[in-house]
């Protein structure tokens, strides 16, 4: 495919850290990627409101407040292309976005806005958890967590419920402007633990600022490195 990084230049394996040799070229890949249109395409509030499962699909995964739509409108270069509710926790549906021919990009609700795990089994026991265990295109979830505040219960407990789903996924920090340097390697190195303690997490973490777009170049290399795969 056109969009494919150069076969000599790609990762021996998908997921792999990127050497440095083959860092331009996948980020190359990811900024290709992701200048193409991207555009809503679908709601769905049942599973049976599903659309077919064609194209290689991403959720996005997070707390509310997390900062999930300013991550996806810094990703595609869309300013309103995903917009928070006014009503944290309020939005019960999947959102579907299609990102050329190759990627759809999936809005998940945020969960545990009462902060506490009880609030993740109300928001997503039902269409969520149906949507993550039996929809052959899921590739990964990307779960956002904030990089300014400690991980709640309901982050773990949706890292349970993906392990249970047997969905890939991969950590992802936010917000990572509004911390200094020395405790965000402290939050880096504690999510990457917490990573390796769950059996479908990705070892790898990606910290990010919709912010400041720092880590967005290396967020869509590792999607473009996904849809290559």
């Amino acid at each position: 495919m056109a969009n494919h990084a150069p076969d000599a230049a790609r990762p021996t394996r998908p997921g792999a850290h990127l050497t440095a040799a083959e860092r331009p070229a996948w980020l190359e890949a990811g900024r290709r990627l992701f200048a193409a249109e991207c555009r809503f395409v679908f709601a769905a509030q049942r599973i049976d409101q599903l659309p077919p499962a064609e194209a290689l699909e991403v959720a996005f995964a997070g707390r509310s407040n997390v900062g999930k739509s300013s991550l996806l409108n810094a990703l595609t270069g869309r300013h309103a292309l995903a917009r928070a509710s006014g009503q944290p926790g309020r939005t019960r549906q999947l959102n579907f976005f299609t990102l050329g021919t190759r990627l759809v990009l999936v809005d998940m609700p945020g969960y545990g806005y009462a902060q506490a795990a009880k609030a993740v089994k109300a928001d997503w026991q039902g269409l969520m958890f149906d949507y993550l265990r039996g929809r052959p295109t899921l590739r990964r979830v990307l779960l956002l967590l904030d990089a300014r505040v400690e991980i709640k219960d309901s982050d773990r407990a949706v890292m349970d419920l993906l392990d249970r789903a047997a969905v890939t996924y991969q950590l992802v920090l936010t917000k990572a402007d509004g911390v200094k340097p020395a405790p965000l390697a402290a939050k880096e190195a504690e999510v990457a633990a917490l990573a390796r303690q769950h059996p479908a997490a990705h070892p790898e973490v990606v910290t990010t600022s919709s912010e400041s777009g720092a880590g967005m170049a290396e967020l869509r290399a590792a999607l473009a490195e996904l849809a290559a795969a």
